[in-house]
């Protein structure tokens, strides 16, 4: 399995546009886990992390996605997931992490 991660800085909108695309598993979720944390290290803002090519994501990947929630508390950030596939909606409905990450469902 192989993860791509797309990361920018909107200057206009003042956040974090990161996308993440294929699949975030125990294998790839690393990679996740140090470019969310290089963000906030040149940055503290808001993070958009669009998932419309994201794929697949087991717990290992959510559990990187709630460890920068917290950490981005400190600093009254926060982490938004958008355009999910229907997989990971579900996935997200279930352990009722769309009711705090994603405002857009």
């Amino acid at each position: 399995m192989s993860l791509k991660i797309q990361s920018n800085f909107n200057d206009e909108g003042n956040q974090w546009e990161i996308k993440a695309i294929g699949d975030v598993d125990i294998s790839t979720a690393p990679k996740l886990r140090d470019c969310l944390d290089a963000a906030l290290q040149d940055k503290k803002a808001n993070i958009v992390l669009h998932l419309e090519e994201l794929n697949y994501i087991d717990s290992t990947g959510l559990g990187v996605i709630i460890g920068t929630m917290g950490k981005m508390k400190e600093y009254e950030n926060q982490i938004m997931l958008v355009n999910p596939k229907e997989n990971i909606k579900k996935l997200l409905n279930i352990t009722s992490l769309d009711r705090i990450l994603c405002p857009k469902i």
